[in-house]
């Protein structure tokens, strides 16, 4: 596709709280707690922090009636919708339901019988909440393996569209889809497969993907190589550690792929013989103190002197280091020479202005 809009604008709007996704509203971003769902003061706190951070909407899991009863209390203390992840037992979707999830994810297939996932389509019809059909690549059924010869992104595709056309079949349509791969290559074949069958919203992410290091360079090409062609609603960055850092991740990437502004960009040039500070200090400080500004600009952080100016004209504001200096400069020009120490709160002196 050539327009980078082209899926996104026509996906079919869906209410999730009081978040709009789908016909080419904002890409949201969601993210999962990792606490025990029951405990709620640990969950409220988690679920703050990751507000600060920027996300948007989130994702609880309920394994036992006590973690679904929570979300009643969860909810009165939080500002996002909040998402019921439901695995195995259909009454834990009801139980949800019944507490004031915004919307629930379900696999259908893992539910059970027909009546069962007609109970819950039906406790989520009464009360309009949408239903998020998650399939995994990982929980493939076994006649799609036999089919394709073996897990393949068509597989995964057709997995979706028969939970979807089980639900539709039940009179339902406020849904949304999720296709997940720890296979980066194949998760991007299946929702460039997926895009082209459906008008629902996709909600985009690389299961498993790891550590927060390896995850993020996963997370960045696969979600990158969806987002580029117009494809996802809603985003997550799965990554092995603290969930704040999954929002850090996804606003980087849709503020690079253009498909978010505000928020501080800084960039950094590589080390070399001729830095004279401490730049790779000096660069984590300021990213540290600068990622919760709302501007939209971007700082430089450069460590030599000589090119340091020319390499970031672009740049809104930044320094440029000496032997134990920086030049500190604006658009390419420079407004003064200060100290290695000072570096830091000149720099942020010079921000507060903007």
């Amino acid at each position: 596709m050539n327009d980078k809009d082209t899926y996104r604008m026509h996906t079919k709007v869906i209410q999730i709280g009081d978040r709009k996704i789908g016909g080419g509203n904002p890409i949201a971003i969601q993210s999962m707690t990792n606490t025990k769902t029951e405990d709620v003061k640990a969950t409220v706190e988690q679920i703050l922090r990751l507000e600060k951070a920027g996300c948007e909407i989130i994702r609880c899991t309920v394994p036992t009636l006590e973690a679904a009863a929570a979300i009643r209390e969860i909810k009165k203390q939080i500002h996002i919708p909040l998402v019921a992840d439901i695995h195995f037992d259909y009454r834990m979707a009801l139980a949800a339901i019944e507490n004031g999830a915004d919307k629930i994810r379900i696999n259908p297939g893992n539910i059970g019988s027909t009546e069962r996932v007609k109970a819950v389509v039906d406790a989520a019809k009464e009360r309009n909440i949408p239903i998020r059909v998650g399939v995994n690549s990982g929980s493939l059924e076994k006649p799609l393996i036999e089919k394709y010869g073996g897990v393949t992104a068509e597989g995964i595709v057709e997995s979706a569209l028969d939970k979807v056309h089980m639900i539709e079949d039940l009179g339902y349509d406020n849904l949304v889809i999720s296709i997940k791969s720890s296979d980066v290559l194949m998760c991007v074949k299946a929702h460039e497969l997926l895009a082209g069958k459906t008008v629902y919203p996709l909600h985009v992410g690389i299961t498993e993907s790891g550590t927060v290091n390896s995850g993020n360079i996963k997370s960045a090409i696969g979600l990158s190589l969806i987002l580029s062609q117009g494809i996802g609603d809603t985003i997550r960055v799965s990554l092995t550690g603290d969930p704040v850092e999954e929002i850090k991740s996804a606003k980087l990437i849709l503020r690079t792929l253009g498909l978010r502004k505000g928020g501080i960009e800084v960039v950094s040039c590589p080390t070399s013989g001729r830095t004279q500070i401490n730049l790779i200090d000096l660069a984590t400080r300021v990213e540290k103190l600068v990622e919760d500004y709302p501007l939209d600009i971007k700082v430089a952080v450069m460590g030599c002197v000589v090119n340091g100016p020319g390499e970031a004209r672009e740049a809104d504001i930044g320094i440029a280091g000496g032997d134990g200096c920086a030049m500190l400069f604006r658009k390419g020009t420079v407004l003064r020479k200060v100290a290695e120490e000072d570096i830091v709160p000149e720099l942020m002196a010079e921000i507060e202005k903007l």
